[in-house]
């Protein structure tokens, strides 16, 4: 019997806030990941990247003043991908090592083409960046930058996040796994493109969401399990309230259902879930599985998490 295929979307939760953060938090992510590796599963990373790309554009919008000459929002994320993939690679590899298994690890930069119609170009909702106090979202507001309050967490520069269509490098990964390799890519929800009359690939400013590439990604790639790793063991429905309710599994009516009732919060918990129901609702006997990261093993065994089934 072929080895299962799982992706793991990682939250912010299993990269930290800041360079240092990272590291320190990638180390334990790699113990997970390794753990998940010995029971037998091929396994493809995603990861989010929205304070990190937060952070470089405003770091590289600082260098413009002087420089004169503006970076675009997808080379903001394109350089997420790469400092945040290479310490997770040299991060499993060392976790590798110190057990004494040999395994590739490979990281792909990645483009994601989405629809230059897609409406989110004119409602932009992705929040990216640093948490920040009303007064300087509003100092922000005042020069035309959009922000919004985020999860009751703060506010945050949002932007557009359209849905993603096709992954430019999705051969080169099914190459990479199919060779045995630990595959992270997607980082962020990947370098938003559009194709042109020329049939060349043109970044786009937006940040897609990393659950809805992940949902493609396990979908293309024929996954067994779509693992959407968040800041919570399970969902909840009527979450908060004196009737909240932790759910150890969802068929996909009973998601729809939820989500039709607004049982989870646009911010967090919501893009998750649908995620999680597009990749359960692609094909026969794919499931999807949303959980903590330390306890991302246990829920793969099925012992703990929400597990989401058609």
């Amino acid at each position: 019997m072929s080895k299962e295929t799982i992706v793991l979307a990682l939250g912010g939760n299993a990269l930290g806030n800041n360079l240092t953060e990272q590291r320190e938090a990638v180390a334990k992510t790699a113990k997970v990941i390794v753990d998940i590796l010995q029971q037998g599963k091929n396994i493809v990373i995603t990861h989010g990247n929205g304070p990190q790309v937060g952070m470089i554009q405003r770091a590289m919008d600082e260098l413009a003043k002087t420089s004169g000459e503006a970076i675009p929002l997808p080379t903001s994320v394109a350089m997420s991908q790469g400092y945040i993939g290479i310490d997770l690679q040299n991060a499993i590899k060392y976790e590798l090592v110190a057990r004494g298994i040999e395994q590739k690890v490979s990281t792909i930069l990645s483009q994601v083409e989405v629809d230059p119609s897609d409406a989110a170009f004119q409602n932009p909702d992705k929040p990216i960046g640093r948490f920040m106090t009303q007064a300087e979202a509003e100092a922000l507001e005042s020069k035309g930058i959009r922000c919004m309050e985020d999860a009751g967490r703060g506010y945050r520069i949002v932007v557009p996040s359209p849905k993603p269509k096709r992954i430019r490098e999705l051969e080169t990964i099914k190459t990479l796994l199919n060779a045995g390799h630990i595959v992270i890519t997607c980082g962020g929800g990947g370098i938003p493109v559009v194709s042109n009359e020329q049939g060349h690939l043109v970044g786009v400013n937006a940040v897609i969401d990393k659950d809805n590439a992940s949902s493609l990604l396990a979908e293309k790639l024929n996954a067994d399990y779509l693992v959407i790793l968040t800041a919570v063991e399970k969902v909840a429905i009527n979450f908060g309230k004196p009737n909240q309710e932790w759910l150890s599994e969802l068929t996909t009516t009973q998601a729809q259902q939820y989500i039709a009732e607004q049982q989870f919060a646009k911010g967090s918990m919501l893009p998750k879930v649908e995620a999680a129901l597009r990749f359960a609702q692609s094909a026969p006997n794919r499931r999807a599985l949303i959980t903590l990261l330390d306890k991302a093993a246990e829920g793969i065994a099925g012992e703990t998490g929400t597990v989401i089934y058609s």
